[in-house]
């Protein structure tokens, strides 16, 4: 019978030699070329104002409030929508009569705050939740019908807020996969740029990045 100790000196290496590779250098090589290739998005795709304060990530949706605003859609992630730490959807099924009140609940709201009339379709986007309930993404369509509401309550014109909408939409995914979606943080940090420029003072309620 062969010595086993020769046989355990040669794992107790190989582990050691792996486990060096695998759980030191790979990870910090990694590390080190996403800090020199892609800084922004290895750090979380964080999106700040001229000053440094942080906002959001153009990765992850946040709630915004008041008609000034383009709103995101509905997120059952946490207590209160967008929680990251409980990113998930609400489990409801096709044939659940919870999901289908919510819908129909939202569909009337969407439509008031819109001004939609009944024989206007409401986007899907508008009154369903994502599987991760934190899509940074509308529907350029959806865009679209809240720019009217925010126009008038911005006082802005229309065409330019729709120009707003169209410049910010971007095919997501890979470039080659996915459907067009408009970033909602960053369109609305575009709006609040437009009336800084003007030198239209910016309440602190619903602004991007704050307690809302």
């Amino acid at each position: 019978m062969d010595p086993i100790l020769p046989h355990l000196r040669a794992a107790t290496m190989a582990t050691l030699v792996l486990g060096v590779v695998c759980c030191g250098l790979h990870p910090v090589a990694v590390w080190a070329v996403a800090q020199v290739a892609f800084p922004g998005k290895a750090n979380g795709s964080l999106i700040a104002d001229a000053d440094g304060t942080v906002r959001g990530s153009a990765l992850i949706g946040q709630s915004f409030g008041g008609e000034r605003y383009f709103h995101p859609r509905p997120s059952a992630a946490g207590a209160h929508g967008y929680d990251a730490s409980a990113s998930g959807g609400s489990n409801l099924g096709p044939t659940s009569r919870k999901l289908a009140d919510q819908v129909r609940d939202r569909i009337a709201a969407y439509r008031a705050m819109n001004g939609i009339a009944e024989t206007e379709p409401v986007p899907a986007d508008a009154v369903t939740a994502s599987a991760s309930g934190l899509d940074p993404h509308i529907s350029p369509r959806n865009a679209a019908l809240q720019a009217v509401r925010v126009a008038r309550e911005r006082k802005l014109p229309t065409d330019f807020v729709k120009g707003l909408v169209e410049s910010h939409t971007a095919r997501v995914g890979t470039g080659l996969f996915g459907e067009p979606g408009v970033n909602v943080l960053l369109l609305n940090l575009a709006l609040d740029a437009r009336a800084a420029a003007g030198g239209a003072p910016e309440a602190n309620a619903g602004k991007p990045g704050t307690n809302r």
